[in-house]
């Protein structure tokens, strides 16, 4: 019986050839095990990122898998690889592909395949530094979905010269416009040199097939994912770390109470409005800004003032509630992934992905190990933002538990507020104190250099929006 083994110096899994049929069976069996995993306690995705040399059988690969398996419930997606840029993240175009708990997903092509594309492009290729930290990235990133239930699995699918060229000479002419993919000409041997260079600086963690023998490496890839699907590791549950809870802020615990005059306040408003629509506007970033705060606190009042002299083609709000259901069955990060894929030059949300360490931690929605991770998870999250010409400004609006309660009944008695109020909002207020510990952990652990926060903590509304245009103007250096 022959032996599949890849051609590598590290530990890989060997596997025997085996009959198709027993085969077929128990990837479909592993299949649907995942599959009717989804909504339970336990559920696990895949996600199988694939690349490797032109021509050493990736697709055949792939379409074969498809056949042994049930290929209702398996999705590939094809793309050819595209050049990073540093207007947008890697994981971008990426995002809304990721698995859902219960799914199989094969991205033949992905990040890896940008990376490659870039780094051997003739006019500007990446050197050395910058590839390694795209692959830091890259790693950090598959960490945070492994972490939120997605496994992922790479295979790298090798061949020698002498065989790529062999393949060349017979494949058909309909056939030819996959030499120059990677922006590579296979005919070229200095290129193809460089290309399995660069592949060693991050191919140790991959699993690498021969691609020699069709049959042999149909079977590899086949086995080597039924095997994954098997052995799938559980969900980590207990916490390793005594959590050491921040101080409050004073001004959280005392807001100001002092108002701004109506007088000063129009002229003021009037003046700042024009100069953050400028500011936004003319920025060559990209901006996001996030509101989090108590409730009542005016994040829909600032917000109106931001856009107040901005054309509403310019600018996207979300307001973000409770996740659907099927939000719930990804990462948690994946619903904003998806909400920044337009593109938009401003994009405004009235709660954000904090509320995994506000809410979702106070009302115990996520687990304590998965809200303690989520800081570090965040942090990555925004400095790839940044690091994509992003400025994200962050701002948490205070105001006293005395004055949420006049807001709150101000809005029971105004009709067309009424529908800003709900009997969870006065329940809340029993956990005003978890709260300000939870708002209290999330500056110290997440107001970064990148990405600061901007409290303002005042019970006067007028003051409080005069302070929001003015964060905005200072973080865009605009305040001058």
């Amino acid at each position: 019986m022959s032996h599949l083994e890849p051609n590598m110096s590290i530990q890989q899994p060997k596997f025997e050839l085996r009959d198709e049929d027993a085969l077929s069976l128990d990837l479909i069996e592993a299949q649907y095990a995942l599959k009717d995993s989804q909504d339970k306690k336990n559920a696990k995705s895949v996600l199988i990122l694939v690349s490797g040399i032109e021509l050493a059988g990736k697709g055949e690969a792939v379409k074969q898998l498809r056949e042994w398996l049930d290929p209702r419930y398996l999705r590939v997606k094809a793309d050819a690889p595209r050049l990073l840029t540093t207007y947008q993240t890697f994981w971008q175009s990426y995002t809304r592909f990721i698995p859902a708990e219960g799914q199989i997903v094969v991205m033949f092509g992905n990040w890896y395949s940008d990376l490659l594309s870039t780094a051997m492009h003739v006019s500007k290729p990446l050197d050395e530094t910058l590839f390694d930290a795209y692959i830091e990235q890259m790693r950090s990133f598959e960490h945070d979905l492994q972490h939120n239930n997605v496994h992922v699995v790479k295979v790298w699918f090798d061949l020698s010269w002498k065989s790529l060229q062999k393949r060349l000479d017979q494949i058909d002419a309909s056939e030819q416009h996959w030499h120059k993919l990677h922006g590579l000409d296979w005919r070229n041997k200095k290129q193809y040199d460089t290309l399995q260079e660069l592949s060693q600086r991050f191919t140790d963690d991959w699993f690498v097939i021969d691609g020699e023998d069709e049959a042999l490496r149909d079977q590899c890839f086949a086995q080597y994912i039924l095997q994954t699907l098997q052995e799938l590791p559980d969900h980590q549950t207990k916490v390793t770390e005594k959590w050491q809870q921040a101080q409050i802020p004073t001004a959280l615990l005392e807001p100001s109470k002092q108002s701004l005059d109506k007088d000063d306040y129009k002229e003021e408003l009037n003046k700042l409005t024009k100069k953050v629509a400028d500011a936004l506007r003319y920025d060559e970033r990209k901006v996001i800004v996030a509101f989090e705060g108590m409730d009542a606190a005016g994040k829909g009042g600032a917000i109106k003032r931001i856009v107040k002299k901005l054309d509403p083609r310019e600018y996207e709000i979300h307001s973000i509630g409770a996740p659907e259901r099927y939000e719930l069955r990804r990462p948690y990060l994946w619903r904003f992934w998806t909400r920044l894929n337009d593109g938009g030059k401003i994009t405004i949300f009235d709660r954000t992905w904090y509320g995994r360490v506000l809410v979702e931690r106070v009302e115990g929605f996520a687990s304590v190990v998965e809200w303690q991770r989520a800081y570090d998870e965040i942090n990555r999250f925004e400095q790839n933002l940044v690091d994509s010409q992003t400025v994200i400004v962050k701002i948490w609006l205070a105001i006293s538990k005395d004055e949420q309660a006049v807001r709150f009944k101000e809005r029971e008695q105004t009709p067309h507020k009424r529908f800003k109020i709900t009997e969870e909002d006065w329940r809340n207020r029993d956990k005003w104190d978890d709260y300000l510990e939870a708002a209290a952990d999330m500056f110290e652990r997440t107001s970064t250099d990148y990405a600061p926060w901007h409290v303002i903590a005042t019970d006067d509304k007028n003051t409080a929006r005069i302070e929001v245009l003015k964060a905005i103007l200072k973080q865009l250096k605009a305040d001058e």
